[in-house]
């Protein structure tokens, strides 16, 4: 059963790229613009705010001021049955946005300083957004109001936060993450721009293929039942934003700033939290090597979007 599960997946997968690539083929002069405008939105959005959170945060693990940072924080860490390196990794994340967390807890697992065993739990929770990108480009610029902004990412914070605390919680088990000091000797300053490079730029790649994707599968109806249910309680501006932003969530988030109305706020901090399929990748492509279930991640994240949503109601 599992083999033709397997053989399944692949077919399904298969068609995808196939479809995609000849719809691309058959309409260049639509689908290239529609990448270098997915590049150009990561050129104007993403990378100006991820790009120096990056390369600091790599500077903390690479250096070990991370690892120090977080022992003062272990009693209350291990409270909810976390590792001693979750408030630091937390505050990080937060700081930086996405992918950043997940990149922090690939890089402690590899390092020793979170067990595998800690590393769903450590995901879900250093799984945020930055303020630069929620306050920065979709309050001040989508929304022109940058107290939206500010409102949007304390909620997104505090879903997030909430979410991953009482997962935290019901799933503790006997044996506890011990912090293992690891020594670093390679050229930190060098290999945390190297790296935080390859990140930034992969980040882009994952925005301008998804924004494609979306773009493809909208010209070919392939999504329009979904957003004809969606436009069963939101206006079609609204439900195309949501459609666009269960791709890729800058793109989305600006479509619902785009078309207005009272549930804008809510619905743009629940694409953030959400993420996506773009970020849901980006974040999936550190986590699976830690052993991180892509469909709880994914059911997880969902659960925090919700949150976010009913968190922004009463700011309509």
């Amino acid at each position: 059963m599992k083999k033709y599960k397997k053989y399944v997946k692949y077919a399904v997968l298969s068609a995808c790229l196939l479809f995609l690539a000849a719809a691309i083929i058959a309409y260049p002069e639509r689908y290239i613009k529609t990448t270098f405008g997915g590049f150009s939105l990561w050129a104007e959005c993403v990378l100006p705010s991820l790009f120096p959170f990056m390369v600091i945060t790599l500077l903390f693990i690479k250096t070990g001021m991370a690892e120090k940072a977080s022992l003062p924080l272990r009693r209350a860490s291990g409270l909810f049955g976390l590792p001693p390196a979750a408030a630091v990794c937390f505050m990080m994340s937060i700081c930086s946005g996405y992918p950043a967390g997940a990149r922090l807890v690939s890089e402690f697992s590899k390092r020793g300083a979170v067990q595998r065993q800690d590393c769903a739990k450590l995901s879900y929770l250093c799984s945020t957004s930055g303020p630069l990108f929620i306050i920065g480009a979709v309050g001040y610029k989508m929304f022109a109001k940058k107290a939206l902004g500010i409102l949007i990412y304390l909620s997104h914070a505090c879903a997030v936060l909430a979410v991953g605390l009482i997962i935290a919680i019901f799933s503790k088990n006997n044996r506890k993450s011990q912090y293992t000091p690891t020594i670093y000797s390679g050229n930190a300053l060098y290999e945390s721009f190297y790296s935080a490079i390859i990140s930034v730029a992969v980040a882009g790649g994952f925005i301008a293929f998804f924004a494609t994707a979306a773009s493809v599968f909208y010209d070919f109806g392939l999504l329009s039942p979904l957003e004809n249910f969606f436009s069963l309680f939101l206006s079609d501006g609204l439900a195309f934003g949501l459609c666009t932003g269960l791709f890729e969530s800058t793109a989305g988030c600006r479509a619902i700033a785009a078309a207005g109305g009272g549930l804008s706020v809510p619905l743009a901090g629940a694409v953030i939290t959400f993420g996506g399929a773009s970020i849901l990748f980006q974040q999936l492509c550190y986590l699976t090597e830690c052993g991180v279930s892509p469909l709880k991640f994914t059911a997880v994240k969902l659960i925090q979007a919700a949150v976010c949503f009913l968190l922004l109601l009463p700011v309509q």
